[in-house]
């Protein structure tokens, strides 16, 4: 991809309606823009970021076995009555009519749906365990929706549901679950926390959240300095209590004392049992020949809110310091004088094609800027390594390697394969 090429409207300043890291830097970065309250177009460089956080999560469940399917944004009514969650689900579920006045939604979770969808195809236990996952853009109504595509009203989730025969095959998926998930935030490269939660709207009997450590996160959560142990703060605190109080116990599970930290909820998982099979009739025919209605999991990821998260656990005063797995590009090259010297841009252009070749997400700087301008924007979209091929390459054939968290080298171009290895 050639820089001059791009679409790309870097910022300055972000607007004065960003209010937190992640949207403005978003913004700054074109990254996003702006459609309507709560709904952003994604821009190619954000996109790129998206859609390698969206690879990794598909990766990791297929390795856990899930399958993935694609389930309809629009809902009917008649799957949600089934549920009783037509009217429970209040203002955030969108609701509207199609041109025969029948009422349909916006799917802002997809329970309903895929329950239907086993309960027609599942007869007999011999087909379980299943865990069907689906990657897809959903709505809720927000209230107000604000922190830009930290809660949005229209977003993209990895969602899944597990079907079993009985509780102890539940607990498996779940476990599989929780450890998948672990290793897709561990793939990524975010400092995070599973935290007890409480299972809310979706109902259930067990859940825990994914929290991705960031002074900004909307949570506060109680982490243990001796142990994995982590809760949401509201579950531990009574009333009139203050969470300053909690700093410093014991860690209820005896291992350490109470820390108070910020979290951002990237990922929620539930122990279902029995509450959305039961009420829509979804049972299978047990060894026994015994009808036995099922038992749900239910595994939500947010693949959007992953990148506003990311961003928030990392950035610096001149932008966004990716973590390597995610970052739009691994390498531009900031050819000095592209479009006068021949010699650069030949040697700018070859290593160019060379890296791509190697399998290295590649951008070339070709602008009519100065180096100011181009590092200043490499710095600003988290680019981890910039190739700089300017008057030092025609003089003494040597060029500058300048990573993202501020190392500087120089080297001769020859040298550069040993020098990627190293990095990569």
């Amino acid at each position: 991809m050639l820089f001059s090429k791009l679409l790309l409207p870097t910022l300055k300043e972000a607007p004065q309606e960003a209010e937190i890291v992640s949207h403005k830097l978003m913004l700054r970065a074109g990254m996003i823009r702006k459609v309507a309250s709560g709904v952003y177009t994604w821009l190619p460089l954000g996109l790129k970021v998206l859609r390698k956080v969206e690879a990794i999560v598909r990766t990791e469940m297929n390795n856990a076995g899930a399958q993935e399917v694609l389930m309809p944004m629009v809902q009917p009514k008649e799957l949600w009555n089934e549920t009783e969650r037509w009217e429970k689900m209040g203002k955030e579920l969108l609701r509207f009519q199609d041109r025969h006045d029948r009422d349909f939604c916006l799917g802002p979770t997809h329970e309903e749906v895929i329950t239907d969808l086993i309960r027609s195809n599942v007869k007999s236990y011999k087909e379980l365990p299943i865990n069907a996952y689906q990657i897809q853009t959903k709505f809720r109504d927000e209230i107000r929706p604000r922190y830009g595509v930290m809660r949005s009203r229209e977003f993209l989730m990895k969602d899944a549901y597990s079907f079993s025969v009985n509780e102890e095959c539940l607990d498996n998926s779940y476990i599989n679950m929780r450890n998948t998930y672990k290793k897709i935030l561990q793939n990524i490269g975010l400092e995070f926390k599973v935290v007890k939660a409480d299972s809310g709207a979706i109902g259930g009997d067990a859940s825990e959240e994914f929290h991705v450590l960031a002074e900004n996160g909307e949570d506060t959560i109680a982490v243990s300095t001796g142990s994995e142990f982590a809760i949401n703060t509201e579950l531990l605190l009574e009333e009139g209590e203050d969470i300053k109080s909690l700093e410093g116990e014991d860690s209820p599970d005896g291992n350490g004392v109470i820390q108070i930290k910020k979290g951002i909820e990237v990922g929620h998982i539930f122990k279902l049992g029995q509450v959305y099979s039961e009420s829509m009739g979804a049972n299978v025919q047990t060894k026994e020949g015994r009808p036995a209605t099922l038992h749900m999991g239910c595994y939500g990821i947010g693949i959007s809110r992953i990148v506003a998260a990311a961003i928030e656990q990392n950035n610096d005063e001149r932008g966004i310091v990716w973590p390597p797995t995610i970052a739009p590009f691994d390498v531009n090259i900031i050819a000095i004088g592209f479009e006068k010297d021949e010699k650069i841009a030949m040697a700018a252009t070859k290593l160019y094609e060379s890296l791509s070749h190697q399998g290295y997400d590649v951008i070339l700087d070709d602008r009519k800027t100065g180096f100011g301008a181009k590092i200043k924007d490499s710095e600003l979209i988290g680019i981890p390594m910039n190739i700089i091929i300017g008057k030092s390459f025609v003089e003494n054939d040597e060029i500058e390697l300048r990573t993202r968290d501020g190392q500087i080298s120089v080297a001769k171009i020859d040298d550069l394969k040993i020098i990627f290895n190293h990095y990569k």
